[in-house]
């Protein structure tokens, strides 16, 4: 988790300064494609901010009203946070392109001065996002540096698909779709400027906003598959399973059921015959080795829950 936060905390500093400069070159060019990239990376600095709190609130122990912890609380903030970069990232960047697409003659100042220095609308836009291509590909190699961390030997996409801890992929993704952007936006704006076709302006903030619905499609996708229950993977299914089949005292091993319940909480259910000839201590004691060497060989299964067959029918 501390390596999820490192790669939070990058794009938070990246994005709020990126986000500054966009929209100062956006006020000076009047540029449609800078206003949507200027929205889009304040609502990633806010995204970021989410993330925080979501890891925050998922390392609150289990009470009376939770007795499970509140693990979960992570995947809810990650679908609050594609939500966002959907609606207000996506949806602004696609308005504010049908805008300009519909009134490209509407821009603002050409030039600004700053510091006794006056700069062309079109230089500072060249500038801005230069700078901020070079600053989103600092942040994009620290979160993939951490993904990597992660993810191990599994290959990447697979990784993103069944990783269990959404806040780095999450950045990986929210940090690409902002380069890619980037570079529409500066094309967009060269390409208008030495065409003289301010509605290319517009139609790379619409490119834009499609860029970013369809990275939050897929994050709301990811998330919704954590927040409503993911089983554990089939390696780690398999493995449970198998100690439980060499246990000397298990006869069969019946439904197993595994259900993550944060990103380092798993839960599992067994439906276990234990032998016949084993009474109700001897069935307690396998039933505490067993559950110790899957706590051994998988610490992320914290509840475990299992039931013995040959207890039910001594008492029948």
């Amino acid at each position: 988790m501390a390596s999820s936060k490192k790669a939070i905390y990058a794009a938070i500093l990246g994005n709020f300064a990126i986000a500054v400069t966009k929209f100062l070159g956006a006020a000076v060019s009047g540029s449609s494609a800078m206003l949507a990239e200027g929205i889009h990376s304040l609502v990633d600095t806010g995204n970021g901010g989410l993330l925080l709190f979501g890891i925050r609130r998922s390392k609150r122990p289990p009470d009376e009203q939770h007795p499970y912890g509140y693990g979960k609380s992570l995947y809810f903030y990650t679908l609050v946070v594609a939500v966002l970069i959907f609606g207000l990232g996506g949806g602004i960047s696609l308005y504010e392109g049908i805008l300009h697409t519909l009134d490209p003659g509407h821009v603002g100042p050409g030039t600004a001065t700053i510091l006794g220095v006056t700069i062309g609308g079109l230089t500072l836009n060249t500038i801005v996002l230069g700078a901020a291509i070079v600053f989103e590909g600092f942040a994009l190699r620290t979160a993939i540096q951490e993904f990597n961390k992660q993810r191990g030997d599994t290959p990447f996409f697979e990784a993103i698909v069944t990783s269990k801890d959404p806040t780095t992929f999450t950045v990986v993704f929210e940090d690409t779709a902002a380069i890619s952007g980037l570079v529409v936006a500066l094309v967009g704006v060269h390409l208008a400027s030495a065409l003289r076709m301010p509605v290319i302006d517009g139609i790379a903030s619409m490119v834009i906003g499609l860029i970013l619905c369809g990275v939050a499609l897929f994050l709301i996708w990811e998330s919704k598959k954590l927040l409503i229950g993911e089983a554990a993977t089939p390696d780690v299914r398999e493995q449970v399973r198998h100690l439980a089949r060499n246990d000397a005292d298990v006869d069969a091993v019946h439904r197993l059921l595994t259900m993550h319940m944060g990103p380092h909480s798993l839960l599992l259910t067994m439906d276990l015959t234990f032998r016949e000839d084993l009474d109700a201590e001897d069935v307690e004691k396998a039933i505490d080795r067993l559950e110790k060497a899957i706590r051994r060989q998988h610490p992320t299964v914290q509840y475990i829950f299992i039931e013995a067959h040959a207890i039910a029918r001594a008492g029948t």
